[in-house]
């Protein structure tokens, strides 16, 4: 191939990596978006309303591991480790590792990791990390569009990795979401924010404790 050829064919490359650059963050979501649709919620992340109102519940002072599923390019992550105790940890877990890599490239917190994997996997990534159990999951993944089997696989393994009075935390833009929660929670609150893009369904699940125990 020819130098003019080589040219013209890095030239879409040389316009994708500026227009990332120029999008930032956004740029790195969209992408990921594009790659893997159907275990993206959403082009656009979360807004600021709905970070807020979905961590409103937590009592950060009880929380020492906090898990996220489909963190992409970080929109929780940063208001989960401000209001994070010292000893925390935020454990995120996503199968794209463009967002993996992106994270790990710009979060310096040494309370914060990002794993590469299926948060159906959780029980053996907490335990990987040294904890037996998660005092808080969240979680923005498209329950209605994942593979057959990982909605309920995940909803089953969140609810054996959390502390009894822990919560699992979804958002979602269909309220299907609640029937994978529902098997599992018997405690669920439920809120909306209408200031996202597109507007968004709140679940709160809590884990109640076993009367036995």
């Amino acid at each position: 191939m020819t130098s003019p050829e080589l040219a013209r064919e890095s030239l879409p490359r040389t316009l994708k990596r500026r227009i990332k650059r120029a999008l930032g963050p956004w740029g790195v979501f969209f992408e990921g978006f594009l790659k893997h649709p159907v275990m993206v919620g959403s082009i656009i992340p979360s807004s600021r309303f709905t970070i807020q109102k979905m961590l409103a519940p937590v009592r950060w002072d009880e929380c020492r591991l906090f898990v996220e599923y489909g963190p992409g390019v970080g929109t929780f992550c940063r208001p989960v480790l401000e209001r994070l105790r010292r000893d925390g940890r935020l454990i995120v877990i996503d199968t794209n590792p463009l967002y993996i890599d992106y994270l790990r490239a710009t979060i310096a917190d040494s309370r914060f990791t990002a794993v590469l994997g299926s948060a159906a996997d959780v029980e053996e990534i907490v335990r990987a990390h040294g904890f037996d159990h998660a005092d808080y999951v969240l979680s923005g993944l498209p329950f209605s569009t994942l593979p057959d089997g990982i909605g309920p696989a995940i909803a089953a393994a969140t609810h054996r990795v959390l502390r009894p009075g822990g919560a699992f935390l979804v958002y979602q833009f269909s309220a299907r979401a609640r029937d994978f929660m529902a098997r599992h929670f018997t405690r669920i609150d439920q809120g909306f924010e209408l200031l996202n893009i597109l507007p968004c369904q709140l679940f709160w699940g809590w884990k109640d404790a076993d009367p036995a125990e």
